[in-house]
């Protein structure tokens, strides 16, 4: 699979380390959806964010309402929550409303405040970079 986006909203940085590490994993360059980037015809988009308070970021949220159905063919949703529980069901119920298949979610602990304090560490960065060498059949993870 050669056609692959990756794309990210970030408060606390959390999600712009993940989608930067399994950018580099696949030798693509992930953009921060503030920039406005334009997805059309992959194969697989991965879209990392976080979870503030219960929900996903706003402006993900609206990047995601701005998506047409042939943006991508399927989407993989990276996650980071201070409850290493909590998925992205919004951005999910849009992508799905507009008839893009999410084949799958990787949830890792994030941090606010106190709370999770050090998330996502480097485990979870690894973890995260599997999940998406592994939807991207690749194999490993490059140095």
């Amino acid at each position: 699979m050669s056609n692959i986006g990756i794309v990210y909203a970030t408060m606390t940085k959390h999600s712009a380390k993940l989608a930067n590490a399994i950018g580099r994993a696949l030798q693509l360059q992930a953009e921060d959806i503030k920039n406005g980037p334009q997805c059309k015809g992959l194969d697989l988009l991965f879209i990392v964010g976080g979870i503030y308070g219960g929900q996903s970021k706003p402006e993900l949220l609206e990047y995601v309402k701005g998506l047409d159905s042939q943006a991508a063919k399927r989407v993989a949703l990276v996650t980071s929550c201070t409850s290493n529980k909590q998925g992205q069901e919004g951005v999910r119920a849009l992508l799905t409303e507009k008839g893009i298949q999410v084949v799958d979610e990787f949830i890792c602990r994030g941090s606010f405040l106190f709370m999770g304090f050090g998330h996502p560490n480097r485990a979870d960065v690894e973890n995260a970079v599997r999940f998406a060498c592994s939807l991207a059949g690749k194999a490993g993870i490059p140095a």
